[in-house]
């Protein structure tokens, strides 16, 4: 036994030594070779240019097929030096590569994430060499001449996916390129088709999540191609029917995930409303499903901001307050098994009504507002248990906070504008920014017009000790963040706004 393992030990050692420079370069040399023979045969087959000897220009072809595919194989090891993979680029060996639809494994593995950053000058040479090569555009060729019926090409499409993610995660600005190369259309398509649901299916619907993570131009091309009825169509089926398995849920996240992330975008909002999102979302939410937990998410990025105007009033006329203040008024037990937070629950729900409240005129916004004085302004009630709750969750993390700062100014550090950031960005996840809803709401009701409410706040501020002070100052500090990415105009209005609506408190 110990001979054994000094023989395979001695083996890899002298494998490695082997593997160098000088053997890559004849390794991808003898891959040109070999690859230009098979070429050429195949051409020679397929327009008959040897009429005659077509058995033995056949069986010519098939030795050249499997020696192509025994350098192929023996190339694999180059997966393991990315430092050497300029080579590929230097001996044109990438152009070769995606010539042929036998590489996909290999490219996989030369693609492997972990692969590329061990060597992060080497993958750059790599990567630029593929896209400049259009090899997005290849793989996409390449799938869809596969049959998923037969495993291996199922397989294929898999593995091409693979470096697709790869190729994103190294290079997140590809994704534009890549889309535009006819890979947005492909993935809407196989999402589409009427086929079991597999890991394929998963894996499309986890890499459209990707293309559109962060990036208004593919969710711009993603709704020209009337991919939002695409995704409104297989999320449909999560309406009344819970997914199957784990993979199933996955995948119906990920959709819920691409339809949040096109939303971002306003052209998109104006199709999603036209395609009756709205209505399925209402819907989910009713029929209480696993589905409704992104369901509620996909609303909130509906009608946040003037942008979704249009959302919130359709919202109020489908009915949409007697589905959302149940959920305002309670946090389902379900939801919390879904891997949802109370907190994340109780933040959407909030951030519709605020958006709401914002967005409605006339009779839509009466009706909202009509809401908080039903049953003895019950709702009013809760949203000041709620907003105890947030503030007692940040005046803890701000002593906390306090805290570590002055631990920094007795070491001599320094606080920073990046410190400081940090510091409102971890106020923000201890529940500011539900605290700063709760009190955007608390403020446009007690600026409604209707002494009901502006009296039942207050009394209950008197009541629990609460403070209108406290609540203006969360006020000044939301309107001071308002307005990431939009016009300096649009921010300073709705500063005005807010700050008024503060003021009148």
């Amino acid at each position: 036994k110990g001979c054994f393992m000094l023989h395979c030990y001695l083996s890899s050692t002298l494998e490695a030594e082997l593997v160098d420079e000088s053997s890559v370069k004849k390794m991808i040399l003898t891959f040109e070779k070999r690859s230009y023979k098979n070429q050429e045969l195949r051409i020679n087959i397929l327009f008959d240019f040897i009429p005659t000897n077509k058995t033995i220009c056949g069986f010519k072809f098939m030795e050249s097929e499997l020696d192509l595919n025994d350098i192929i194989q023996e190339m694999h090891v180059i997966a393991t030096m990315p430092d050497l993979y300029h080579l590929l680029v230097e001996l044109n060996a990438v152009h070769s590569l995606l010539g042929l639809l036998t590489v996909v494994d290999l490219l996989q593995e030369l693609t492997d994430i972990d692969t590329l950053h061990e060597s992060e000058d080497g993958a750059e040479v790599l990567i630029d060499a593929l896209l400049e090569g259009q090899v997005v555009a290849l793989l996409v060729q390449n799938m869809e001449r596969l049959d998923e019926q037969v495993k291996e090409e199922a397989d294929g499409i898999y593995n091409t996916l693979a470096i697709i993610e790869n190729m994103a995660e190294f290079r997140p600005g590809m994704c534009t390129e890549a889309a535009q190369q006819g890979l947005m259309q492909w993935l809407l398509k196989r999402i589409k088709a009427k086929m079991p649901f597999d890991a394929n299916k998963l894996y499309c619907s986890e890499i459209l999540a990707i293309l559109l993570q962060n990036n208004d131009n593919t969710r711009e091309l993603l709704g020209e191609m009337d991919g939002i009825d695409v995704l409104l169509q297989q999320l449909s089926v999560f309406k009344r029917h819970n997914p199957s398995t784990a993979e199933e849920q996955e995948m119906m996240e990920n959709l819920f995930d691409a339809l949040c992330s096109c939303l971002m975008l306003p052209s998109n909002r104006d199709r999603f409303l036209r395609g009756e999102g709205l209505q399925l979302m209402n819907l989910m939410l009713r029929e209480k499903k696993m589905s409704r937990t992104s369901a509620l998410k996909v609303l909130d990025h509906g009608m946040i901001g003037p942008e979704g105007t249009d959302n919130c009033h359709k919202f109020v006329d489908i009915l949409g307050l007697r589905t959302i203040f149940p959920l305002f008024m309670k946090t389902p037990k379900k939801m919390r098994k879904t891997g949802v937070s109370e907190r994340e629950h109780e933040e959407h729900v909030c951030s519709i009504i605020a958006s709401m409240l914002r967005n409605l005129k006339s009779q839509q916004r009466s009706r909202l507002l009509s809401k908080f004085t039903e049953n003895d302004c019950e709702k009013v009630d809760r949203l000041m248990e709620l907003h105890f709750k947030y503030l007692e969750a940040v005046q803890q993390a701000d002593k906390r906070i306090e805290g570590e700062k002055h631990e920094m100014v007795r070491r001599g550090e320094i606080l920073d504008d990046s410190m400081e950031d940090e510091f409102y960005l971890r106020r923000l996840d201890a529940g500011l920014f539900v605290l700063q809803l709760i009190c955007y709401i608390m403020v446009e009701i007690s600026n409604s017009g209707i002494s009901q409410l502006q009296q039942r706040v207050h009394q209950i501020l008197n009541l629990r000790g609460g403070s209108v002070k406290v609540v203006r100052h969360i006020m000044r500090e939301y309107a001071e963040s308002i307005g990431d990415g939009k016009s300096d105009e649009f921010k300073e209005a709705e500063r005005k706004r807010i700050m008024d609506l503060a003021d009148n408190f």
